[in-house]
């Protein structure tokens, strides 16, 4: 199934995001994650790409293929420019499609100092347009509520995610972001510019400070007034502290349904417990 066929039924649509274990963790810990996700049942889970390095790079199409075949939920493999030239795309597409995995995310990717970037495909734009012409794939996208980090306006960061549009893109899954106000302004910005694809909002539970803080400094993601106040107040606490996020997750994912989001991707940091609560609470506002 195309990830794009999911959406116009009624229905929010919620998927999920895992990653590959961390290379000293052992591979098989990831499907202690997926045997947590399976019970509620997410329209599609997604894969992220490893930075780098083959063996992680496999490890992806292995759990995506595996989410695919045996937990039979829709998977959506990630891909990024910077790590894949157009012999490792052509190598994993093969190597998808064979498995069954028909969804893919195209990204530009962030550049790890340890593996020098390939530059086959200069933009995430580039990559989609490949993977279009090769095969019958669903092609994803990411998007930016606040903008790129690297784009110098607003203006110009819509018409790259047009272009990434122009160029195939079916479906677009937004950076994490933490004010609802910043996603509604987006998403009006990018209608008005004629993106009609389905746009999913992307929702990551503030589960501790540190990590979070550092998700901040790596994707420009503000902090507003309500976020800043919970963790000043639960930051040192952990317990209180997961409590508070998730409640606040919970509170964003409704506000957001009730604007007319057609989706949410919750981003769970390999924590199906996590996702299970969030799940649960927000089953029955998601038909109405």
């Amino acid at each position: 199934m195309k990830l794009c066929d999911l959406f116009g039924k009624g229905r929010t649509v919620f998927s999920c995001e895992v990653f590959p274990p961390k290379r000293e963790a052992p591979v098989d810990s990831i499907y202690q994650t997926l045997d947590g996700l399976k019970d509620i049942r997410p329209d599609f889970i997604s894969v992220t790409f490893g930075a780098g390095g083959s063996q992680v790079n496999q490890t992806t199409q292995d759990i995506a293929a595996a989410i695919e075949n045996q937990y039979r939920i829709p998977a959506m493999a990630h891909l990024t420019c910077v790590a894949a030239g157009r012999e490792d795309v052509d190598r994993m597409l093969e190597q998808l499609k064979a498995s069954g995995v028909e969804n893919i995310l195209a990204l530009r990717g962030d550049v790890n100092p340890d593996y020098p970037p390939k530059t086959d495909f200069q933009y995430a734009s580039d990559l989609v347009r490949y993977i279009r012409a090769r095969g019958d794939f669903g092609v994803s996208a990411a998007c930016y509520p606040e903008g790129h980090l690297e784009s110098p306006d607003p203006v110009s960061d819509i018409r790259r995610l047009k272009e990434k549009v122009d160029a195939g893109a079916q479906h677009l899954v937004s950076q994490l972001f933490f004010d609802n106000d910043d996603f509604f302004r987006f998403l009006e910005r990018a209608r008005i510019a004629g993106i009609n694809v389905p746009i999913e909002a992307g929702i990551m539970p503030v589960l501790s400070a540190k990590s979070i803080q550092r998700m901040v400094s790596l994707c420009g993601a503000s902090m507003p007034a309500k976020l800043t106040r919970i963790l000043a107040k639960y930051g040192s606490h952990p317990e209180a502290l997961r409590e508070a996020g998730i409640a606040y997750a919970i509170d964003q994912i409704a506000d957001l349904i009730a604007g007319g989001v057609e989706g949410i991707h919750l981003y769970t940091m390999n924590n199906p417990d996590v996702a299970r609560q969030i799940a649960g609470s927000i089953s029955s506002i998601r038909t109405v």
